[in-house]
């Protein structure tokens, strides 16, 4: 295969992962982020340091490959709609924009014919009154942009007061949705390839602490039937967003395996880290794949396993995981552990 170049927008983790997929595929990467030696850039080819929106950093990344994607979904839409001009881009700017509001998301899921909680657009504390007795009192309320593992979300239980509640939450666009009765969280990990090819991973079971991703388990607790409508939902999504690169939908399963679609990721996503140690193909090299053009891998899973995330003063089990029968240890190059952060993750197979 001929090496061309990737450029990866973001630098955390998942770029890092990308990276390093891509460099077995024979790619060279460069990541534009910011922030100097990041964990992507230890394993790129090349570092752009510079803003997500800089046009002078967007130029740059132009001229030095011939692809671009990105490893977060809050990449500045105009800024992937400019590299979109002279390169491609994958996942298409439109899935940013779709994944970017919760609101739009939403409404999109809905038009794909997938079940959501429902939602209410709240743009005043007027709206959040109202919208709360709509649902007797009950709900979570988010910022409809830029929240992630847990942040920038309250939660109403009957009889609790809601006042200020709407600037507490800085006074942006909100959306409540409404409680959904669940048993469990699982996850679909699916691509789309450049010719319109689909591969699907096996839906993993969830469990998060604290609003951030826990564990992920193989195979889920599920029946076949609500495994693949998860599926074809995710399908319906790539189809439909004529989409390319790998996806990350999370659902809640009720207790008649009945599906509610939560949100999706446009981008590799931390449910799918199991896929290194229980898959030939992982979700990143997948991913790589399919922005490259190239023919998407068999996604079939040869061992049941569990991955778990490390996280804050977890990193200090390292050495204990490097001695456990089976795991495959995985660490971000992050040098300084914090509450809440994200530093590695490992997954056991269960043989």
């Amino acid at each position: 295969m001929p090496m061309k170049t990737i450029g990866i927008i973001g630098g955390g983790q998942l770029g890092r992962m990308l990276a390093m997929a891509a460099a077995r595929l024979n790619f060279r990467t460069v990541i534009l982020e910011p922030q100097p030696d990041c964990p992507a850039a230890q394993v790129a080819n090349r570092q752009i340091v510079g803003a997500y929106d800089n046009p002078h950093a967007l130029a740059e990344l132009a001229d030095a490959c011939d692809i671009v994607t990105y490893e977060f979904e809050n990449v500045p839409v105009d800024a992937a709609e400019t590299l979109a001009a002279s390169r491609p881009v994958y996942p298409p700017p439109r899935a940013l924009e779709v994944s970017q509001d919760r609101l739009t998301e939403k409404e999109f899921l809905a038009s794909c014919g997938i079940p959501t909680a429902q939602f209410r657009r709240i743009d005043s504390q007027d709206d959040l009154v109202a919208a709360l007795a709509e649902f007797d009192g009950e709900g979570v309320l988010k910022t409809r942009r830029m929240g992630y593992d847990g942040k920038g979300q309250s939660v109403f239980r009957k009889g609790d007061d809601p006042s200020g509640a709407y600037e507490a939450l800085g006074s942006v666009p909100l959306i409540l949705e409404s409680f959904v009765a669940f048993e469990r969280e699982i996850s679909v990990i699916a691509a789309r390839g450049t010719d319109g090819s689909f591969a699907a991973y096996d839906p993993a079971e969830n469990v998060h602490k604290n609003g951030i991703l826990h564990t992920s388990t193989l195979p889920a607790s599920v029946s076949s039937a609500t495994a693949a409508a998860a599926t074809q939902s995710a399908r319906a999504i790539l189809d439909k967003l004529g989409y390319v690169g790998v996806i990350g939908v999370e659902f809640f399963v009720g207790a008649d395996g009945a599906l509610i679609a939560n949100e999706m990721a446009p981008r590799v996503h931390n449910s799918g880290h199991w896929t290194e140690a229980a898959c030939i193909v992982s979700q990143f090299e997948q991913h790589i794949r399919a922005v490259a053009g190239l023919p998407l891998g068999d996604a079939a899973r040869h061992s049941d396993c569990l991955m778990q995330n490390l996280i804050g003063d977890d990193i200090e089990t390292a050495e204990d995981w490097l001695k456990t029968k089976d795991a495959l240890l995985h660490l971000y190059g992050k040098a300084e552990a914090r509450p809440g952060r994200k530093m590695g993750h490992v997954t056991v197979l269960k043989r």
